[in-house]
């Protein structure tokens, strides 16, 4: 085995029972021997020397090259035992530090999120087949973090409860509130809000895939005159909107435009507004995104701390009302998606192949990994122009929930109930 490899490991694993065959064909044991076998086998000499060097980066790009297989187990089990016996900046080797640092130099050009190249890096995710989603999301393709109000509750009904969730932050204390959507995905939020709490929703992304899709299903659920979708930058978009919501696309705007993105989400919003913001997060200082997650899954994107929301929204004219810290609740959805890709990985690679497949398993179980073991959560961040217009109590927030649920129950065309006064 490589030498520098070699060090690595045993200096990484403390406990757990890992083989690693080598690419001469030699295995060694790694760990105190407890737990189930797992067993992992370099194909190529060139693939050690590279996990040995940058493991953030090169350990998934190998297993997705194929130069690497897990024998035993899965490739989840494998990074589930790296995390856990503390696979991260503190067990760096003084050679990867340094080339965090050097990422860390150039975060600012990755992130450099113009609307041109904001565009490009949508289209890279967002835009893969239609068939693909359909493979792991819940029925309303909604693609991000779900809301487990129990540990048993179905994706379904997480991804329910994330908005009405949202929709009860938002306040939709009448109808016709005009709403705007960044990144509005498949719509399956905005069309919530304009079926029940009866919102005039404008969502805007720059998907082409979810821009048509989430048109289509505007027009059969009868809500496209209530719920319009267009292709557009959140920058062009114009204003005054009542309420402003944001699921899942703040990691896409980049530190350097943090600034004219509450600048704008101010001018956009009325002196009553209310938004509500859902991102992912660190819950640690500052540090870059994953190597493995910025080059083939997300580029451009960066997961914020919250230090560094509170600080430009200080300076935006806009007031934080309320955060809450979702914490586990994304490992579970991820859990999920992970499943349920698996179990249809066949589907997948007829799709695309194996390589893609590789690719997508290790983003879905390092993603997982990360939110369970490392610092990601989900913040909520509830945001006001004027400090009177929300109740003095977080009591309407259930209270109001408890409404949404009984007319999602009752398949009421109109809602049954009234936010003002279920917030009294």
């Amino acid at each position: 085995m490589n030498p520098v490899l070699s060090f690595y490991l045993r200096h990484l694993f403390k406990f757990g029972n890992l083989a690693i065959t080598d690419s001469a064909g030699q295995t060694s044991l790694h760990g105190d021997g407890s737990g189930p076998r797992l067993h992992v086998r370099f194909n190529t000499a060139s693939a050690e020397r590279m996990v040995a060097l940058n493991p953030a980066l090169k350990f998934g790009e190998c297993y997705m090259d194929g130069e690497i297989d897990v024998v035993e187990g899965t490739m989840f089990d494998v990074l589930k035992l790296i995390f856990e016996n503390g696979g991260s900046d503190a067990t760096m080797e003084p050679w990867m530090k340094a080339i965090e640092r050097i990422r860390l130099v150039y975060r600012r050009y990755i992130q450099n999120n113009t609307p041109r190249r904001a565009r490009a890096n949508v289209q890279h995710h967002y835009d893969l087949s239609d068939a693909l989603y359909s493979l792991f999301l819940d029925s309303d393709r909604q693609y991000s973090c779900a809301y487990f109000e129990t540990p048993e509750a179905s994706l379904e009904e997480a991804q329910l409860a994330k908005k009405r969730h949202i929709a009860a932050k938002l306040f939709m204390d009448r109808p016709g509130l005009t709403t705007l959507d960044i990144g509005c995905g498949w719509g399956g939020l905005g069309l919530y809000l304009a079926r029940h709490c009866q919102a005039d929703v404008t969502g805007v992304t720059l998907s082409d895939e979810q821009f048509k899709v989430a048109n289509a299903r505007a027009a059969e659920a009868g809500l496209a005159d209530r719920a319009k979708f267009k292709l557009t930058d959140y920058r062009k978009a114009e204003g005054p909107f009542d309420r402003i919501v944001s699921v899942g696309m703040f990691e896409h705007v980049g530190v350097d435009f943090y600034a004219d993105y509450f600048r704008q989400c101010a001018r956009l919003m009325r002196q009553d507004g209310v938004m509500l913001l859902h991102t992912i997060g660190r819950f640690e200082a500052p540090a870059n995104t994953n190597a493995f997650i910025s080059r083939y899954i997300f580029p451009g994107g960066y997961l914020p701390a919250l230090s560094q929301i509170t600080e430009v929204v200080e300076r935006s004219g806009l007031i934080i009302s309320d955060v809450e810290v979702l914490r586990l609740h994304y490992a579970e959805t991820l859990r999920h998606w992970r499943e349920r890709f698996m179990a249809r990985r066949e589907e997948a690679k007829a799709i695309y192949d194996e390589r893609f497949c590789r690719m997508w398993e290790f983003y879905l179980a390092s993603s997982e990994c990360a939110f369970r073991w490392q610092d990601l959560v989900v913040f909520q961040i509830q945001l006001v122009k004027d400090r009177t217009v929300l109740p003095l109590t977080r009591d309407y927030i259930g209270r109001t929930e408890a409404a949404l649920r009984e007319q999602e129950a009752s398949g009421a065309p109109t809602p049954a109930w009234r936010p003002r006064e279920a917030a009294e």
